[in-house]
């Protein structure tokens, strides 16, 4: 048996076939994972949202609603690990699908979107 799950996993590399891992995490986890500095903050909302509720800070901004989010989203290193939200999960959930469908290799995505981290009393930085 031992030798068959290596000859699997052989095969499985050599065709290259990686496995996207999506988690879906609250804001505490979230947070957590933004302090230890790992991984790339994206804030999936548009100028509007970011302008009037604020952002968490480190957050680089690709509005998801733009016509060339997708491609900016492909472009991106898909070896890293992102850290994705929006206002209430539903584009960063999207956007994680997109991700793993482009062969990204780690993405997260703050459930219940900025609105919860707020409402949890995490740090919002205010645009200036």
């Amino acid at each position: 048996m031992k030798k068959l799950l290596t000859i699997i996993a052989i095969v499985t590399c050599s065709l290259g076939f990686s496995q996207t891992i999506i988690e879906n995490v609250d804001a505490a986890t979230f947070k957590k994972l933004i302090d230890e500095k790992k991984s790339y903050l994206i804030d999936l909302r548009t100028d509007n949202e970011l302008a009037n509720k604020g952002f968490i800070k480190g957050a680089t901004q690709i509005d998801y609603f733009k016509k060339d989010a997708e491609m900016v989203i492909s472009k991106l290193d898909k070896s890293k690990t992102y850290l994705i939200y929006c206002a209430g999960g539903g584009r960063s959930g999207e956007c994680a699908d997109l991700m793993k469908k482009e062969g990204f290799t780690h993405v997260v995505n703050l459930e219940k979107g900025f609105d919860d981290w707020k409402k949890k009393g995490f740090e919002v930085e205010l645009k200036k």
